[in-house]
């Protein structure tokens, strides 16, 4: 691992550890155990500063530059184990809602690709491999965070056993559209397909509202650790854990190599990116369903440790394919 990786390894555990400190000190303005902080924190990230994020990424994309077969190569094994994790956990015991299915397939699937996946690839693979990574990032929210999106919704209705048919499918629809994640998604592609483009002072405020995401984040894992902490999911935030560092590389290496033939630097890209710990989006929607909010905190946190070793394994895997 290069120096400037594990520099930017230390740099979010200190950004999260100062969150844990402000919580614990109740610099956040809360009194009972820092929940309420926690709350005001993922609601006005969920829903302000993510979907700027969001729209403004979408808007200024250049769908026509997008590498559509690395695209596939890596999104085809996410999405397939995406919905395997998923159907596993529907499975399971409805102890923590039907809104646990989704929020875990998220962890064992969506990675850091901003904060620690950029200088991993810029460190590791140079200019090309950045603009492989970037590629990517694109529409890593567009694909992972849609389909996780639908699924959720789509339990959530489900759950009012008195609704009919047609009024859970009405319901899934509308609450997918107007949703923080998929309505700023869609309306930043369609303000694309106009090729108006952002007027200055736009494109300002929102790259601006977009920049707060990740400190606010790091901060509010940080904040999480002190209201919920980590003994109470620390035997799914390991397992979590292991199927995103572990388990999703190993399937877009095999995917990427022997289905789709990618071979250099794409094929490192797509591995590494799979091998990114898990990311805060996995906490925002635990805390946006009320669901398994200190076990998505356990799990990005054991996770980004985990990575300088795990890391490691899969660049001498990838060495051994030459």
């Amino acid at each position: 691992m290069t120096a400037d990786v594990a520099f930017k390894l230390l740099a979010i555990v200190l950004t999260v550890g100062l969150g844990w400190a402000a919580a614990r000190a109740r610099w956040l303005g809360d009194a009972d155990g820092s929940a309420t902080a926690v709350r005001v924190l993922s609601a006005v990230t969920f829903n302000l500063f993510v979907p700027a994020l969001l729209f403004r990424t979408m808007a200024r994309l250049d769908l026509a530059a997008l590498p559509g077969r690395t695209i596939a190569a890596y999104f085809v094994p996410a999405c397939a184990w995406l919905l395997v994790v998923y159907a596993l956990q529907r499975r399971r015991a409805a102890a923590h809602g039907p809104a646990a299915p989704a929020t875990r397939a998220i962890g064992a699937t969506y990675g850091n690709a901003v904060q620690l996946g950029i200088p991993v690839s810029a460190a590791l693979f140079g200019e090309t491999g950045l603009g492989v990574h970037l590629a990517l990032v694109a529409v890593h929210g567009l694909i992972l965070l849609t389909l996780l999106t639908v699924l959720v919704e789509a339990d959530l209705a489900s759950a009012d056993r008195r609704a009919s048919w047609t009024a859970t499918l009405r319901s899934t629809v509308r609450n997918t559209v107007i949703h923080p994640v998929v309505l700023p998604v869609l309306l930043g592609l369609a303000w694309n397909l106009t090729s108006l483009g952002l007027h200055p002072v736009v494109d300002q405020t929102l790259q601006g509202l977009g920049a707060a995401v990740v400190p606010v984040c790091l901060v509010l894992i940080g904040a999480s650790l002190q209201a919920y902490g980590l003994r109470g999911g620390l035997r799914g935030a390991a397992m979590l854990s292991a199927a995103k560092l572990l388990v999703l590389p190993a399937l877009v290496l095999v995917t990427a190599r022997w289905g789709f033939g990618l071979d250099g630097t794409a094929l490192a890209v797509v591995v590494m990116m799979a091998a990114l710990p898990v990311g805060n989006n996995a906490l925002l929607f635990a805390q946006r369903y009320g669901t398994l909010q200190g076990e998505a905190t356990a799990a990005i946190v054991l996770s980004t440790l985990a990575f300088a070793a795990t890391a490691s394994l899969w660049l001498a895997a990838l060495a051994a394919l030459g």
